[in-house]
């Protein structure tokens, strides 16, 4: 008598530092989860990523369908045969409606880049993205606290033992780390400038990020940085509200990704990871896949053509701006 196999859907959200993977039941519970560094290897952390969810699941799950969000969203959809590639907006703003139903506002703050998405009823009708001044991510702290000698999994904790915390300039990194400087050099207290680095990144983001957004409760943080809790407090001061961090915020965009892919259904492919009805893992990790440029010469555009190889085949390309750049994956062609 054949195995009974529970369907689970993936979701993968690859960013520049870090890459979240999470395997869901049709019914949203979470069954498995993943967050390491891509460490400038988007190909290699997803094999990696895949590798931990498949060690964490049960040996009777059948992954029906993939989605995919993050800076690096195409690439890895064309890797792992998603049927949903989504931008961060709308995976966020999923996942987290289905955990807040009334959410109103979502703060994001990640290790590059931050966020900010205003829903009502469960719509995102506004947002914001900041990728221009690393003051207000996680980056930021992490070099703060490799120049104060404090891991920065210890920062929260730190921070909110200070009773003075220190003014830190916060209008952008340059600033921020020259006042450090001078903070350390007259004798500031570790506890107090490190509060007042948590209070330079919460007000960063609500004066550039946040700006002229209109931040109502309930609000729900998210990221990598929402695990700090001298972040989340000094959120909490600067907006006079209540903010909630949840176990897998971090992973939210992930799991928008998976609820996105079940909301689709079974992906039926006649190739690829999803040849069998069900994603092949191993196949997945024995692929190769190179990604080439390619300058297309058919006029004047001179559009920079991403190609995507599986095994030396042409599995995806963007970046034509005509149809004269298009180029058709080998599987389209027969």
């Amino acid at each position: 008598m054949s195995e009974v196999l529970n369907d689970a859907y993936l979701g993968i959200d690859i960013g520049s530092i870090s890459t979240k993977g999470v395997l869901i039941s049709p019914k949203g519970e979470i069954l498995a989860r993943s967050y390491l560094w891509t460490e400038g290897d988007p190909v290699s952390a997803v094999k990696h990523v895949l590798a931990e969810l498949s060690s964490q699941a049960r040996h009777d799950i059948a992954i029906r369908g993939a989605g995919t969000t993050g800076s690096a969203r195409r690439l890895i959809g064309a890797m792992i045969g998603a049927s949903v590639v989504k931008n961060e907006i709308t995976a966020h703003a999923v996942g987290t409606t289905f955990i807040h139903p009334d959410v109103r506002t979502i703060l994001e703050i990640g290790g590059q880049d931050s966020k900010i998405i205003c829903l009502d009823g469960g719509i995102a009708t506004d947002y914001a993205m900041n990728t221009l001044c690393a003051a207000g991510t996680g980056s930021f702290l992490s070099s703060q606290a490799a120049r104060l000698g404090v891991e920065v999994e210890e920062f929260g904790e730190i921070a909110l033992t200070s009773k003075k915390p220190a003014n830190i300039a916060a209008r952008c990194t340059v600033f921020a780390e020259s006042d450090l400087v001078h903070k350390i050099q007259v004798g500031y207290a570790r506890e107090d400038i490190i509060a007042g680095l948590c209070h330079a990144v919460a007000s960063n983001y609500i004066n550039n990020v946040g700006k002229g957004k209109k931040i109502v409760a309930p609000v729900v943080f998210q990221g990598g940085v929402s695990k700090n809790r001298g972040v989340v407090s000094a959120f909490e001061k600067l907006l006079g509200m209540d903010v909630l961090v949840d176990p897998d915020g971090h992973l939210m965009g992930a799991f928008g990704a998976a609820l996105l892919a079940a909301d689709k259904g079974a992906v039926k492919a006649e190739e690829g990871p999803f040849a069998t009805g069900v994603l092949d893992m191993d196949a997945v990790q024995s692929f190769e896949f190179i990604t080439r440029e390619i300058e297309c010469g058919k006029c004047a555009n001179h559009c920079e053509i991403i190609c995507v190889y599986r095994n030396g085949e042409l599995i995806d390309s963007w970046g034509n701006k005509c149809e004269r750049g298009e180029l058709r994956p080998a599987a389209s062609r027969r």
